[in-house]
């Protein structure tokens, strides 16, 4: 991969997290320089692409009165509503057509953190051969978080981006690194 430091082989994938405008600056739950994750996952979006790696990006998709929301006993502000600007992939974000989009935290009666929470991802990853993923995206101690613990548990090798995903909070950040590493995931650079 090109100015990296490993090879992505065909039994790999790239899973972008929830790179969306409410989580940019400006957005209704914005992490802080979220949108500096951007240019770290476009080089590897470009460099899976040109090695014929699949690319999946998640994204929250919540209904109004989402369980998530403060006002309906949950801890977010209201985010990421259905078919809202706040909803879009952030517009720097090159994603090809021929993503994947994973669709999450569409459910009235709980959150959906992780891209594996009830997406039937892992299964569609298992058909395709899939053993390793590279995950990167927002934010690094909610859904990336969620995303990497949940990938561990369903046996797959997990490489996390380090420059691809920011936390809510810096020390939400440091916390759930090391819950990554616990659990096996790999952070680099």
């Amino acid at each position: 991969m090109k100015g990296y430091n490993t090879s992505l082989t065909d039994k790999d994938a790239l899973i972008v997290v929830d790179v969306q405008n409410d989580f940019c600056p400006g957005g209704a739950l914005a992490v802080e320089n979220g949108d500096a994750v951007i240019p770290v996952l476009n080089r590897w979006i470009a460099d899976a692409l040109e090695n014929n790696i699949p690319v999946y990006a998640s994204r929250d998709w919540h209904p109004l009165e989402h369980t998530s929301f403060k006002e309906n006993g949950g801890l977010w502000p209201p985010h990421c509503v259905q078919d809202t600007h706040g909803a879009r992939f952030h517009p720097d974000l090159e994603l090809p057509d021929k993503v994947v989009v994973i669709t999450k935290g569409v459910r009235f009666d709980q959150d959906q953190n992780s891209v594996f929470d009830q997406t039937g991802l892992a299964v569609h990853l298992r058909k395709k051969g899939i053993q390793r993923l590279w995950i990167g995206g927002l934010a690094e101690d909610v859904c990336v978080l969620a995303s990497v613990l949940d990938a561990r548990k369903e046996g797959f090798d997990v490489m996390v981006i380090k420059d691809a995903t920011r936390p809510v909070e810096a020390a939400g950040g440091e916390k759930s690194r090391q819950k990554m590493q616990d659990a096996g995931a790999q952070l680099v650079e």
